[in-house]
């Protein structure tokens, strides 16, 4: 069976709003796909002042940001089908929208983006709300990639991905584990935005940076990293609780606050893919890395030697794969919520069981 979807991704670093058109063939339980269109549509100053200052906002005003999110999500869609000639070939739509609050241990998560007013706008059918139904089953809701991992990527075991948030997924045999490591694209992009730019190109800054060991230090004691998995993290965390630390070192250059944060990544991951190891045995010992963090040269040549002592070593496939792998993996997600098949997995978010996630908004005429 082949399909034809759209995926939306909005990343906790606010990069912009990801839009991949791909077709997915299915034949006997095996996945393939193919990336017929992508784009990146950047945030205008107005857009990230109101998705920044969304956690603050009235209740009221919070549901009107989430229609007039939706909205925009639709005519972003439109302008992108036009670009790419899509008319009358995409048959699904799957948004992620824009995580807001998460609060698993509260039982909730929310995103922004109306799947109702996507549906309206492009007049295509839409899955939106993907975390909602494991968090009622008690899981973390995050991450959520693994499915499409399992699916899309079946030969790589150890996939790492760098955003807004640091991200890990372990095949262990038939199953899957996966958790939010720490915050990383968005402290650097914080950072990098001290000196007028959005973001460290190739990590240039903090490879001339010199590592504070009292930051270092400050940030690897942070209480997180000592929970078990499943566990997830609220992109708040970073801005309100991490990138704090790092200003109150009023005395430390950027470039040095730069490279000190940089080898604090480097650290909880080689940590986290260490206690994998111990508890799993990984066989393939390659390190799939995507994510925006994925083209900061500086990092992935830091992990490259942070790993490499421990016989692992990184691979970086394909700027498509990289930037759009999340989107992709959306559109897959919507698909199988079509198909009313599992869409996040039990042994990731530890929920009760294995979910039919997603709500469907049906945007074309009877």
């Amino acid at each position: 069976m082949v399909y034809r979807a759209i995926g939306i991704m909005s990343g906790s670093s606010l990069d912009g709003l990801d839009i991949v058109f791909a077709s997915f063939e299915e034949s006997r339980g095996i996945w393939s796909y193919n990336i017929m269109a992508a784009d990146t549509y950047e945030y205008s100053k107005e857009w990230l002042r109101k998705l920044q200052q969304a956690t603050g906002l009235a209740a009221y005003d919070y549901l009107q940001l989430h229609s007039e999110y939706g909205r925009y999500i639709g005519e972003r869609i439109n302008e992108f089908i036009e670009q790419h000639n899509l008319s009358h070939q995409v048959q699904l739509i799957a948004s992620h929208g824009h995580t807001v609050f998460h609060a698993p241990e509260n039982s909730f998560t929310a995103q922004l983006g109306c799947g109702a007013a996507i549906a309206a706008t492009t007049g295509i059918n839409v899955v939106s709300d993907l975390r909602a139904m494991d968090i009622a089953l008690g899981g973390q809701g995050a991450p959520i990639v693994p499915v499409g991992e399992k699916l899309l990527f079946p030969n790589d075991e150890l996939l790492l991905n760098i955003g807004g948030i640091a991200n890990i997924t372990c095949k262990t045999g038939e199953e899957y584990i996966a958790f939010d490591i720490c915050p990383a694209n968005k402290i650097l992009n914080l950072l990098a935005e001290k000196e007028g730019k959005k973001y460290d190109e190739d990590g240039m800054m903090a490879a001339g940076g010199i590592v504070h060991e009292g930051l270092l230090d400050h940030l690897n004691a942070m209480d997180y990293y000592t929970l078990p998995f499943p566990k997830s993290l609220v992109n708040s965390f970073g801005i309100k609780t991490v990138f704090p630390i790092v200003e109150s070192y009023t005395q430390i250059t950027t470039a040095d606050a730069l490279r000190t944060y940089v080898e604090h990544i480097v650290i909880q991951v080689t940590k986290a893919i260490q206690f994998i190891n111990e508890q799993h045995a990984i066989t393939n010992k390659q390190v799939f890395i995507t994510g925006g963090g994925a083209l900061n040269i500086f990092l992935v040549n830091s992990l490259q030697q942070a790993l490499q002592l421990f016989g692992f070593t990184v691979a970086v496939p394909s700027s498509e794969i990289v930037q759009y792998k999340e989107a992709l993996i959306m559109a897959l997600f919507g698909l199988l919520r079509w198909r009313e098949e599992n869409t996040v997995l039990q042994s990731v978010t530890g929920a009760k069981r294995s979910s039919i996630g997603g709500a469907v908004w049906i945007g074309q005429e009877a």
